[in-house]
């Protein structure tokens, strides 16, 4: 077991790869009285196309599986997962995004119970023809119920406005239509591609001790018998560097409008330090010109063009990347003209040492602020990692930003072909 210190953030990880290929870190802080574990394989919405790992010819499967995946695993023959944790005084929850889906549990007793059985239903997939009908219909519900929220609409609208020809422009679950030609050996066919333990990782933080977990861990693969590692391909298609539509209206009974500006990012990074870096400072520029503190806020506020719900997001990952700028609005042409103009100021402006001073010590603070949350840290470290990044290593990552790079950065953000604007705008009468 390899065990790193991490002297600036006072912090120690232990790490080991079994010998089924499962990464397992570790990261005792016994000052916390509650553990949080999460089990997460390299596997979204966006891995539709793929060669089996007992086939030759690769295949197509229906929108929405790795979703539909995620819940079926929860029901067993007997009885439901959910129920077991609940006995053992844990909080389980599960989650699937574009790239991963992952598996969770807090709680602050019955540790080693709750991780064994994280573990061992995650790897004991069941699945029937009666349950995978039944499922349709629940999940079938679930996305007419996302169909019907203006914020998930907006942001779902911006991604497909970006996006020509990738799978991320697919809602995470499909479509109801998509769901229906979803199969129990479909299901068992990506399962068995997915989810070996080569392409899995389990992070465990809390009130542990590393020794004994591991342990455990190394004890309960042991006890299981898995096919041989194998490389999995997957492909996409070819995505032009233009937007799908420059612009996207939807209408719905909302009594404000709202309003996305989206920017498609481009994914040409040389390295993982490379990926990193453009991810820091899409992240830290936006906060700096558009959170409350930034100008283009205030100038926004005072034009009445944004409310409480204004935000902003950026998603980066290894063949596909948005930023995305937006929220309630009056105005919705007026303010993405408005963004849009001030998107070309900002690659007009110059950066100084002190601005980029001031953008580094409030990403370093934010970011310090958030490591007391075993959630934030697992969950991004499970995301960084899958990247080829040390969550732990971005605030040394930080302090060596310059504002060249950020001036570098603005020159060569985007150009007006990889804007799009979504509006969710009123019925019409």
């Amino acid at each position: 077991m390899h065990k790193k210190n991490y002297e600036q953030l006072q912090e120690t990880v232990y790490a080991e790869t079994l010998p089924n290929g499962l990464k397992v870190f570790l990261q005792p802080k016994p000052e916390m009285s509650k553990t949080y574990a999460i089990f997460s394989t390299n596997y979204g919405s966006i891995d539709q196309t793929f060669v089996p790992l007992d086939g030759e010819e690769k295949i197509t499967v229906p929108e929405g599986i790795a979703h539909f995946l995620e819940h079926k695993l929860f029901e067993k023959e007997d009885r439901d997962v959910f129920q077991d944790f609940t006995k053992q005084g844990a909080s389980a929850n599960a989650f699937t995004s574009f790239t991963q889906t992952a598996y969770l549990f807090s709680a602050t007793s019955n540790i080693d119970e709750n991780v064994k059985t994280l573990l061992d239903f995650v790897q004991d997939p069941y699945f029937s023809d009666k349950s995978v009908e039944k499922e349709k219909g629940i999940i079938a519900q679930e996305i007419r119920m996302y169909d019907d929220q203006p914020d998930w609409r907006s942001f779902f609208g911006t991604i497909q406005s970006l996006f020509q020809s990738h799978p991320v422009r697919i809602d995470i679950a499909g479509t109801v239509e998509s769901i229906q030609d979803i199969t129990k050996e479909d299901l068992y066919t990506c399962y068995n591609t997915f989810y070996h333990p080569s392409n899995m990782t389990l992070f465990v933080a809390g009130d542990i001790d590393a020794e004994k977990m591991m342990e455990l861990i190394t004890s309960n693969q042991a006890a299981k018998s898995f096919a041989p590692p194998a490389k999995i391909e997957r492909f996409f298609p070819e995505e032009p560097e233009t937007v799908a539509e420059t612009k996207k209206e939807v209408r719905m009974p909302v009594s404000v409008s709202k309003c996305m500006v989206g920017i498609k990012e481009k994914t040409d990074y040389a390295s993982p330090e490379a990926y990193l870096k453009k991810e820091l400072l899409t992240d830290m520029v936006l906060d700096y010109y558009f959170s409350k503190s930034g100008v283009y806020y205030e100038e926004l506020y005072k034009q009445d063009l944004i409310d409480d719900s204004f935000g902003f997001e950026t998603s980066l990952e290894k063949n596909f990347g948005f930023s995305i700028i937006g929220g309630n609005t009056k105005e919705p042409d007026r303010f993405a003209d408005t963004v849009k103009d001030m998107l070309q100021r900002m690659k007009n402006h110059k950066v100084s040492e002190a601005e980029m001073d001031r953008m580094k010590k409030k990403t370093i603070g934010q970011m310090l602020r958030a490591m007391n949350s075993l959630e934030f840290v697992s969950n991004r470290f499970i995301q960084y990692h899958l990247a080829g990044v040390d969550l732990f290593e971005i605030v040394p990552a930080i302090e060596k930003l310059t504002a060249d790079d950020a001036n570098e950065f603005l020159e060569n953000w985007f150009s007006p072909e990889r804007l799009s604007v979504c509006q969710i705008l009123p019925q019409e009468a």
